[in-house]
């Protein structure tokens, strides 16, 4: 590392002397031009007036649309704002330089024409791989985490949120799916060009988000990019006076959709029911009956509804953004700060309590971003972001606190004793203990992320030669301190003594309040430099060339001091580059590289070469088609295949290295009283010297089009994701090998992930009223080809030749009709620990042994990540009214619902069992219900159990419920104030906006929110939000 930095900093010294040198010998003529810039409306503050093509020669126009800046003789003045089309004014054709008057007009039909790349911006219609530049505009969703608002938005990205719980509440997402059981399924996240988080940054911070999907767009970035890149970049300043923009807003957050519990007297009928359904004695008598549901004891029959006592019905969340922007000739700069607080729903206040044990989180962001001119061509940036964190919660897990909220029935148990003490059954805790009196964790964490890039013109030597170099330093802290104590409990007998009082016995005596203290962090040292040349020769022929070199190194700055692998910093080395060529923009050829190392493969095997090419045509452009279809702007056909690499290898490192311990039982003691030792050792980790990279061979092929003047634009494709050499664990080493528990690491995995992701979207001016309707789509599905485990005769039960993730179960047939059913069906005895009963599960004996086993459990459906998701969206605007919407589903995903709630009495008097089951179509004896009709062999619930029933509560196609959903994801409504109006009090911009997100689902599953992932719906549930801010500038 040391001389690589040596040669980069030689190099660039030499970089900023050259120019520096050229540029004094230069004697340029140049003038100031004055004017003003207009719309239908008037003065336009804030448009960007720079000289093209000269870097750092800029400005933006003041409050009353003025602007002067000093440019040569042969230079082009360049205006653009938002939401305007360009204009370019030769400096020659200016009469009045004193007094330019530029008149901007509204562009609704302009379509994107740029992206940005691995190595830049790039024209759109010259790109060969698969990138999606997202619109800034469709990430705006209150929360304070951008991962939440990709589903539906962005296609080739499939994510899923599983918690709504303040600090947790942000989305799992994948680009183009999970295509490896490996160690790494995620995408690669760049901020600036740096790997970094991209959750906690604020929407208003961001520039640019763009999407990688196929090989020739990720291969440039080595072992990283394996599986797709997200592009982020930061907002920069212009020249000109200092603007002003002022964010704020406030959420107020409700659940989705819960569980709905039965209540006392239902659990007690059900109760009942299931004991005397299975020939067993009621488990409540007619007159304790007649208590509960009079609510004639709140101590042995109490009736509490857990989740009222505890929640509350709603929570609010703020944030408030601001940013400065602007700079002069030489210097510009982006600085902004926010502050986001979210509240959690929990009830907390205790008179027993001195501290707050509700679920809290705030965060405060800043970010800086300064470039200066240093010469005409030399432009150094230097950025400082970060953000702080301050979270607060029980000392209770989230998991534990949603968990006893499905536990506690109605009937379990009183808030406390009448006596005082507080309350238990069967050792378990209620949610108000565990949220009010285990304690509570604070957590701080510090995240800082710095950069400096110097980017140098090298025209002097040849035209479109640039270079680029970046050094990143971030540093990341995490400090978790937990204060748990603990009060008496009290289980109470279910009946009284001879004096009506209550029989109690201790379970848990008290403890004083403790604290631990649990500290992580890393630090991470970045290093990049890069040459990018460009050129266009004879208005024919554009050539493009792009070589980087990056060094990566991260070290863990809390690791145990007896952990000597854990010590040793995390390092890559890779480099990379690129070739190009188009013809007329019409025929293009791409050739990319990566030439990547890793510390996980032994010397001379830690390189690896992988190479992809792409190419494009633009089918729209050929004369033929322009006098056969004038219609179409552009369509054109691109085609990829590509090699990207994978070292990652499920947390371990140096899997190369065989690891020696000492071994106790192999220890040999000898002498007369066995006083002397000799101690064993033993190979504990058996090191892979043969190891080498997992090879991810991609392949895509789509289409561009746009028709009709931009009116109808999108994109599809088609992908396949081929992985060979997959790390595995050796866990089906023969024991005549002596290496069964040493389980090596070895390249055994292969699998296959396909799909197709696209957009399409229609814009139309109709009458005053602009409206964009568009929509987008991701299907894609894994299939495993090859892995490391045992041979089977029964093949479906292995997991080659099925779905990654795949579920897996019995085949339910319905329910047995009677005791004849019973005898005839395959033997179900091994499965259960109660007599089958008519109104059991009955199962599909596979394999036709006659004995329904484990051997019969098979593949079912698809798996808990959704296969296919897709998002239509609609945005219209009508004078100064702004309306947008999104509705996001999911399809091909199914999951298995248990536990509390839908394994009624499971646990005895702990679950909660569903209202849905009360009032559904479920199984009961004659004998109880009074009628045949309630022996329905096709009933929704089975025979009910008190007590755990093997048979029934067994994964199966019974409980397999599809995961699919519609939902109304986002819906925003603002208003712009008229700026002839705002610019009276100096503000530029004045909107006022409403966003309701999540406010609307349709699914076929209706016990709870379909997204969450718990079998029993016993999770944080995530939130629908109602939301209004207030955005200006000046």
């Amino acid at each position: 590392m040391n001389n690589i930095q040596k040669y980069i900093v030689l190099l660039l010294m030499v970089m900023l002397f050259v120019p520096n040198t050229a540029w004094a010998q230069t004697n340029k003529q140049e003038f100031v031009i004055k004017g003003v810039v207009e719309d239908n409306l008037g003065p336009v503050a804030g448009a960007s007036i720079i000289a093209k093509n000269q870097p750092g020669v800029g400005t933006v126009t003041n409050l009353d649309g003025e602007f002067s800046i000093k440019v040569g003789p042969y230079d082009v003045i360049q205006v653009t704002f938002i939401g305007y089309q360009t204009v370019e004014i030769p400096v020659l054709s200016i009469k009045d330089r004193n007094n330019l008057k530029i008149k901007i007009v509204e562009d609704n039909t302009k379509i994107d024409e740029v992206v940005i790349t691995s190595s830049g911006v790039q024209k759109k219609k010259t790109l060969t791989g698969a990138i999606t530049n997202v619109d800034i505009k469709q990430l705006n969703a209150p929360g304070a985490n951008l991962s939440n608002a990709l589903a539906g938005v962005v296609p080739g990205i499939i994510a899923m949120q599983s918690s709504g719980e303040p600090g947790e509440n942000m989305s799992e997402f994948w680009i183009r799916g999970m295509s490896t059981f490996g160690a790494k399924s995620g995408a690669l996240i760049l901020v600036d060009g740096v790997e970094r988080s991209f959750n906690e940054i604020p929407v208003e911070d961001i520039e640019s988000f763009s999407v990688l999907k196929d090989a020739s767009a990720t291969a440039i970035y080595g072992q990283r990019g394996a599986n797709g890149v997200v592009l982020i970049t930061t907002k920069r300043g212009e020249k000109g006076k200092v603007k002003i923009n002022v964010k704020a807003g406030f959420n107020w957050n409700t659940p989705v959709k819960v569980p709905e519990y039965a209540s006392a007297y239902d659990w007690a009928r059900l109760a009942n029911e299931a004991r005397v359904g299975r020939y067993e004695s009621p488990l409540y008598t007619d007159e304790e009956m007649s208590i509960i549901q009079h609510g004639l004891d709140s101590d042995l029959y109490p009736n509490i509804d857990w989740r009222d006592l505890m929640l509350k019905s709603g929570a609010p969340s703020y944030y408030a953004n601001i940013s400065f922007s602007g700079g002069s000739d030489n210097v510009r700069y982006f600085v902004s700060g926010q502050y986001t607080s979210e509240d959690g729903r929990y009830r907390t206040s205790s008179s027993e309590n001195k501290y707050n044990t509700n679920s809290t989180y705030e965060r405060y962001n800043y970010r800086a971003n300064v470039d200066m001119n240093l010469t005409r061509t030399t432009v150094l940036k230097v950025n400082v972001g970060g953000w702080l964190v301050n979270r607060n919660s029980p000392s209770s897990s989230s998991g534990d606190i949603w968990e006893s909220f499905a536990a506690f029935t109605p009937l379990s148990s009183p808030r406390k004793w009448s006596s005082g003490q507080w309350a238990s059954v069967n050792g378990a805790k209620t949610p108000e203990y565990r949220m009010t009196q285990t304690g509570y964790r604070t957590i701080w964490e510090n995240k800082i992320e710095t950069s400096v890039a110097l980017e140098q013109d090298l025209k002097f030597i040849t035209e479109g030669l640039k270079f680029s170099g970046v050094f990143a330093f971030d540093t990341y802290n995490k400090n978790t301190i937990v204060r748990s104590k603990e009060e008496e409990l009290w289980e109470a007998e279910s009946y009284r003594d001879e004096k009506g009082q209550l029989v109690l016995k201790r379970l848990q005596n008290a403890s004083a309040m403790s604290q631990r203290k649990e500290v992580s962090g890393d630090k991470r040292y970045y290093l990049q430099a890069s040459l990018d040349y460009s050129r266009l020769f004879a208005q024919k022929h554009r050539v493009g060339a792009f070589a980087m070199v990056y060094q990566q190194e991260t070290s863990d700055i809390n690791f145990d001091e007896s952990d000597l692998i854990g010590s040793i910093p995390h390092r890559n080395l890779a480099y990379s580059g690129r070739f190009t060529y188009a013809f007329k923009d019409r025929y293009m050829a791409e050739f990319n590289w990566g030439y990547t190392g890793s510390e996980n493969f032994e010397s001379g095997k830690q390189f690896g070469f992988f190479p992809a090419v792409s190419a494009g045509w633009v089918v729209s452009e050929e004369s033929f088609i322009k006098k056969a279809a004038p219609w179409l702007d552009m369509f054109k056909i691109r085609a990829s295949y590509g090699e990207v690499g994978n070292d990652e290898l499920q947390g371990r490192r140096f899997p190369y290295i065989s690891l020696v311990s000492t071994d106790d039982g192999g220890s040999y003691y000898f002498g007369e009283f066995r006083t002397n030792r000799v101690q064993a050792y033993r190979i504990k980790t058996l090191g892979t010297p043969n190891l080498t990279w997992e090879v991810a061979k991609k392949y895509d092929i789509g289409v561009d089009f746009s028709v009709l003047n931009g009116k109808f634009t999108g994109a599809v494709d088609y992908f396949v994701d081929k992985r060979d050499d997959i790390f595995m664990q050796r866990n089906q080493m023969p024991l005549t090998t002596g290496l069964a528990d040493q389980t090596p690491m070895a390249n055994v995995g292969k699998m296959k992930s396909f799909g197709w992701d696209g957009n399409i979207a229609f814009t139309q001016q109709i009458g005053q009223v602009n409206l964009q309707l568009r929509a987008n789509f991701t299907y894609q599905t894994t299939d495993i080809l090859d892995k490391d485990e045992a041979a089977n005769e029964l093949w479906y039960k292995m997991d080659k030749g099925f779905q990654l993730n795949q579920s897996r179960g019995f085949i339910a047939l319905g329910l047995f009709k009677d005791q004849e059913d019973i005898d005839r069906s395959p033997s179900q005895a091994g499965l259960a620990n109660k007599a089958v009963l008519p109104g059991d599960i009955k199962y599909k004996d596979v394999n036709g042994d006659g004995i329904i086993n484990d051997d019969d459990i098979v593949p079912l459906g698809y798996r808990q990540q959704p296969g296919l998701q897709y998002g239509i969206g609609l945005s219209a605007n009508w004078k100064n009214w702004n309306l947008s919407m999104l509705l996001q589903g999911t399809g091909k995903c199914d999951f298995f619902v248990g536990g509390n709630g839908p394994h009624a009495f499971h646990d005895g008097r702990t679950g909660n069992i569903l209202q849905v089951m009360v009032e559904g179509n479920r199984w009961i004896p004659k004998e109880i219900s009074g009628t045949e009709a309630t022996e329905n062999p096709n009933a929704d619930w089975p025979r009910l159990t008190y007590g755990n029933n093997n048979m029934n509560n067994r994964a199966s196609t019974f409980w397999l419920h599809d995961r699919k959903y519609l939902r109304l994801r986002n819906v925003e409504l603002s208003y712009d104030f008229p700026q002839l109006w705002t610019r009276k009090f100096y503000v530029n911009n004045l909107r006022i906006g409403f966003i309701g997100q999540n406010l609307l689902t349709w699914a076929p599953f209706k016990w709870w929110d379909p997204e969450g992932t718990r079998e029993d719906g016993s999770n944080y549930p995530i939130n629908k939000t109602f939301s209004c801010y207030l955005q200006f500038s000046f």
